[in-house]
């Protein structure tokens, strides 16, 4: 029931979505007794609709999340293993096109490749398999190795989970093949605005992790001042807020130890 709300209510919740329905809603109603209420409904959307295109409300809460955990320190030492989560790579435009179509968060796949090459010995694991409702189909982890025979890493360095479909069960599946030892030191690498939620599952299951945030998507300094780019702000805004509610229902639901997990 979780995994179905987290793909249907969360989508109808996102800020375009919502409003837009709303607006839609709200010229409705002017054909019925309620006019005047469909009219204000109808106006509020569209008001708001136009904070969200050129205001940076999004990159505001993006950088919330992205600011929470800083870039590895590799003083650290070398990790004994190396957790990559899926998100990159679009399974079903990947088995149309016969080729990995890495569409979004990039940097976790050249992260792979970097700290394949940097760490020889560490442990590579990646995590992905298919968020998709309907089931049945090819997993994400499925197209990492003609990915590997490019960056020409050897594909019995990384090891493929292809069960999960959520963050939850990104950190489940992924300790069951890591089997992590006490004192290993493992990275979790996945976009910084994502950091937040996956240590929080990782955490909740006993597994303690270092942060490897990739995919950076706002400055440091970002304020809230108008901007010229409303197809970006409202992008912004449904990821930021897609993902601060994600972690408001994994929180809620016993998937974190707590809301914001930190350092």
């Amino acid at each position: 029931m979780f995994f179905f709300l987290s793909k249907t209510a969360a989508y109808l919740l996102l800020p375009s979505n919502l409003f837009i329905t709303l607006g839609l809603a709200g010229f409705a109603l002017r054909f019925t007794r309620w006019r005047r209420a469909g009219a204000r409904i109808a106006l509020g959307s569209i008001f708001i609709l136009l904070a969200f295109a050129f205001l940076p409300i999004g990159s505001v809460l993006m950088n919330e999340l992205e600011q929470r955990f800083p870039a590895w320190d590799a003083t650290r030492g070398a990790p004994d293993g190396i957790i990559i989560l899926g998100g990159s790579i679009d399974p079903s435009l990947s088995l149309d096109r016969g080729s990995p179509a890495v569409v979004t968060a990039a940097g976790r796949i050249i992260a792979m490749a970097k700290l394949a090459r940097q760490f020889p010995s560490a442990r590579i694991i990646y995590s992905g398999g298919n968020g998709s409702l309907i089931p049945g189909k090819p997993a994400e982890a499925d197209f990492i190795y003609p990915l590997l025979d490019a960056f020409g890493v050897p594909r019995v360095r990384v090891l493929l989970e292809t069960r999960s479909r959520n963050t939850e069960e990104n950190a489940v599946f992924a300790k069951a093949i890591a089997n992590p030892k006490p004192g290993e030191h493992w990275l979790l690498v996945t976009s910084a605005w994502h950091m937040p939620r996956a240590v929080g599952c990782f955490r909740r299951i006993g597994f303690p992790v270092e942060a490897y945030p990739t995919d950076w998507q706002t400055r440091r300094d970002v304020r809230l001042v108008p901007s010229l780019e409303p197809a970006k702000n409202l992008v912004s805004t449904d990821n930021a807020v897609h993902e601060w509610l994600g972690l408001l229902a994994y929180r809620l639901s016993g998937r974190t130890s707590e809301l914001l997990p930190g350092p």
